[in-house]
């Protein structure tokens, strides 16, 4: 039987497509909902063909990832949209996105978008040359400027991403350069809310520069629930790097001495807002209610 990935997901088909390039409409086998699965954009699945165009999933194949909202799977990259303005920039969501894609094993590129509304802002450079340091990359881009956005396509290749960020930061606007035939709607910032309305409506994979990029309907959750306190240390590479000259081995940089953490917060050799995240994401994470 043929091997293929889906790329779409709609009113219970899934749409999956060949090493060929042919994309067959699928729809899973009764077994999956017996067993509580269910298939996901990015898998590799095995399929069965009826015809030429339609047939059955018989087989979902092992996940390296997965997310749950947006329910995508086997993803290489996140690549991180937030706006230096409309909505203004915000440290502490980008670092909320950045634990939750690093605790799920992907590579983040974080893409500032709308350059040309900030004019000089030499703090938001001040950002983006500290998540540099920690080995981030960091694009600035623009709509006006086409040719900025446009270098993004070397880190596409043989990937498959994921957009995601803030409604309204400009993610369809992005894909728009990318992909131009897509004609994706836009929609404007609410001046009342102050965020834009989020114009996606299901997950379907693209074929860019010989990857796959997802545009997504949102994060519509970005709370830590797959994760335990411990587990947020190992999602700040700047805290990773120090925490082998800490005293204590598993060192949770709290409240134990001689915390090497700690220390170069103190230095300034560590970002005091990043390690502020970091409490406030453990002790959100601790009081948690437990699941039953």
């Amino acid at each position: 039987m043929p091997e293929g990935k889906i790329v779409k997901a709609l009113s219970g088909f899934y749409y999956v497509l060949t090493a060929d390039g042919e994309i067959t409409q699928c729809r899973g086998r009764g077994v999956f909902r017996k067993n509580k699965i269910t298939p996901l954009v990015g898998d590799s699945v095995i399929f069965q063909a009826e015809n030429d165009q339609e047939g059955y999933i018989m087989d979902v194949l092992p996940r390296k990832n997965e997310l749950v909202r947006p329910p995508i799977a086997n993803i290489d990259q996140a690549i991180l949209v937030f706006s230096a303005m409309e909505p203004e920039f915000s440290t502490v969501l980008l670092d909320r996105f950045l634990v939750l894609i690093e605790s799920k094993g992907v590579s983040p590129l974080i893409c500032i978008s709308k350059m040309d509304l900030l004019g000089e802002d030499a703090k938001l450079m001040e950002f983006a040359k500290y998540y540099r340091s920690i080995g981030y990359e960091v694009l600035l881009t623009s709509t006006k400027e086409p040719q900025q956005l446009k270098e993004i396509l070397p880190y596409l290749k043989d990937k498959t991403s994921v957009i995601a960020g803030q409604s309204g930061v400009g993610k369809s606007s992005l894909l728009n350069v990318l992909r131009p035939e897509l004609e994706l709607k836009t929609d404007n910032i609410s001046s009342h809310l102050g965020r834009g309305k989020h114009t996606t409506r299901h997950v379907e994979l693209m074929e860019i520069n010989h990857g796959f990029v997802a545009d997504t309907p949102g994060f519509s959750s970005l709370e830590f629930l797959e994760m335990e306190a411990e587990d947020v240390k190992d999602c700040f590479p700047e805290f990773v790097e120090k925490s082998f000259d800490c005293k204590f081995r598993g060192c949770t940089h709290l409240k134990e001495p001689k915390c090497a953490v700690k220390e170069a917060v103190e230095n300034e050799e560590i970002a005091s807002f990043r390690y502020k995240h970091y409490v406030s994401f453990v002790e959100e994470i601790k009081d948690r209610k437990p699941r039953y």
